[in-house]
């Protein structure tokens, strides 16, 4: 009996009071909060992060590393310019920590699944185009990703701003012993092929391709992944898995980006 009551009652500390999730002193700051609202759908840099809180470069960083050491937060280094950083929110382990909180108040307390893209009678397919260098690894595998994960319900495709000849034979293998997917008689394809095209949705998975990738007509959201290129060497040494480790990343990035594209705001065709 009196483990059971221990598993439910919250923590507490020694004076008797309960302790308050560590998700919760994390993110219950203003500013940490605001920081974690900009990084829950795109990868931004400090300077970026500083122009849209409207806060001061120091303090910025002082509660970004507080996330980092959390957990909640992680950067990398960008392959555009190695002196700027990209900050990501890992929604993960946020939701882990949801989960814990909600745990720690009441055990019925559980977050409700997300919802999915799902076209009404009246509504059209979300165009979502992927955009990296070669069009070779990232680009293709989040397209093939959102074309599994959204069943037909989004319209996935992707482009290189200067694609390779082929798919690189790695990303193809990655995701055909991960995912089942077949994507071998697919060829990269340039971004200004699409010109022409209407995208809803622009995702860049390459810090290069994203200085240059080009606003869209009826383009309504721009999104930003740095996503290190599998194919290039790793700084920290040699290693295997890279493309596995790449496609695994994108996958769990696609499927946060599901209820995204759920919620937000659904252009429809004009009459």
């Amino acid at each position: 009996m009196h483990s059971c009551r221990a598993r439910i009652l919250p923590a507490m500390s020694s004076t008797g009071q309960a302790e308050l999730p560590a998700f919760v002193r994390l993110a219950a700051h203003p500013l940490r909060w605001r920081l974690m609202t900009e990084l829950a759908v795109s990868d931004h840099r400090v300077r970026e992060l500083v122009a849209r809180v409207g806060e001061p470069q120091n303090l910025v960083s002082y509660h970004l590393r507080l996330l980092r050491d959390g957990g909640l937060v992680t950067s990398s280094r960008s392959s555009f310019d190695g002196r700027d950083s990209y900050y990501h929110l890992d929604l993960d382990r946020c939701g882990e920590g949801l989960r814990d909180t909600g745990a720690a108040l009441h055990p019925a307390l559980r977050p409700a699944q997300p919802p999915e893209p799902a076209a009404g009678p009246s509504a059209r397919r979300l165009e979502v185009l992927f955009v990296c260098t070669g069009n070779s690894a990232r680009s293709p595998i989040a397209e093939a990703l959102l074309r599994r994960h959204s069943a037909g319900r989004v319209s996935a495709t992707s482009a290189g701003t200067r694609p390779r000849d082929e798919l690189h034979p790695e990303a193809v293998r990655a995701l055909r012993e991960g995912f089942g997917i077949d994507v071998s008689g697919r060829r990269p394809r340039h971004l200004d092929a699409l010109a022409d095209r209407k995208f809803d949705v622009v995702v860049t998975l390459c810090d290069k391709a994203r200085e240059v990738c080009p606003e869209f007509p009826g383009q309504w959201q721009k999104i930003h992944w740095s996503v290190r290129d599998p194919a290039a060497p790793d700084p920290t040494g040699p290693g295997d898995g890279a493309f596995r480790r790449t496609a695994a990343d994108i996958d769990t990035r696609v499927r946060h980006l599901l209820p995204v594209l759920a919620t937000t705001g659904r252009p429809e065709d004009p009459p």
